[in-house]
């Protein structure tokens, strides 16, 4: 029995280049356009002089000495502003998914008069831009804490109520997309054995949904927490600002911007988005068979 050896042909770097070369070097250019700000960011917040218009490297100087100082301020309370970040961020978030994931089962599992334009308003609605509706915000919330001050301007429960009445829009729609994916089959068997529509919606549809709920948490999160306009409009009190509001005091002075502080500043509030990333990247990337096979 004679064995063959089959040779192997000599390397092509053209060839080699036409069908899979160029898109490393496209995906090498993209990802450095993509890293570079970030690396910028990370070298200002370690230059310990505020004034980088002398610098022309990276990481020319490094110093945790801006980190630090964050956080020594008593006119800008830093850590304060974290905490109001985060705290505003995930009740915000975690109540924007919930409204949203109630909508989108009712607009995809009931029938009811106005289904069909209720869907049509959610889709008008993000024609327009939330900034339209600023100066109704305001009157609206200097309105009701005549009333109930605890509602209204300079208050972080009716800046949390705002960011709520905002979420019934493009999360709505994005879950309904989704929730009608799910087979209805998966409906009927539990209605059958007597589950109720709430029944079915906390106990079944929100296991195999959990994909999207992860990415409309994360997203929710990052919009809420990186808001500026609203936050500044209807938010004074140094100490209830979110990070967004107070970092903007570290360059609002013509005369002297703490360029390295803010950078600092930048940094670290980054920091829960990329954790909230990380923990729910198994739900973002996983698909709806896995969710209802884990089920």
């Amino acid at each position: 029995m004679s064995l063959t050896v089959k040779k192997r042909k000599p390397f092509n770097i053209i060839r080699w280049f036409l069908t899979t070369g160029w898109r490393h070097v496209v995906g090498l250019a993209v990802c450095t356009f993509a890293v570079f700000p970030l690396l910028y960011i990370l070298s200002t917040s370690l230059y310990p002089n505020n004034d980088i218009n002398n610098t022309t490297a990276l990481f020319a100087e490094i110093s945790l000495a801006n980190y630090m100082e964050l956080f020594n301020q008593e006119s800008r309370p830093f850590g304060r502003w974290y905490f109001n970040t985060v705290y505003i961020g995930i009740i915000a978030s975690v109540g924007s998914v919930f409204l949203s994931a109630l909508a989108a089962f009712a607009f995809s599992r009931l029938r009811f008069k106005g289904r069909r334009p209720g869907l049509l308003s959610l889709i008008l609605m993000q024609m327009f831009p939330s900034i339209l509706g600023l100066v109704a915000i305001y009157s609206l919330l200097a309105d009701v804490g005549r009333v109930f001050p605890i509602l209204g301007l300079n208050s972080q429960i009716g800046l949390m109520m705002v960011y709520l009445g905002g979420s019934l829009g493009a999360g709505t729609y994005l879950m309904y997309g989704f929730f009608n994916t799910v087979p209805k089959e998966i409906d009927e068997a539990a209605t059958i054995d007597g589950a109720s529509h709430a029944r079915i919606f906390f106990s079944i549809i929100l296991r195999l949904v959990a994909p999207i709920l992860a990415v409309q948490m994360l997203l929710s999160y990052i919009g809420v927490s990186s808001d500026f306009i609203l936050a500044s409009i209807l938010l004074s009190d140094p100490n209830s600002l979110t990070l967004a509001t107070g970092l903007q005091q570290f360059i609002s002075d013509p005369y002297s911007k703490d360029w390295s502080m803010f950078a600092a500043g930048a940094v670290l509030s980054a920091l829960p988005s990329v954790f909230l990333f990380l923990a729910l990247q198994k739900y973002i990337t996983s698909g709806l068979t896995g969710g209802a096979v884990k089920g």
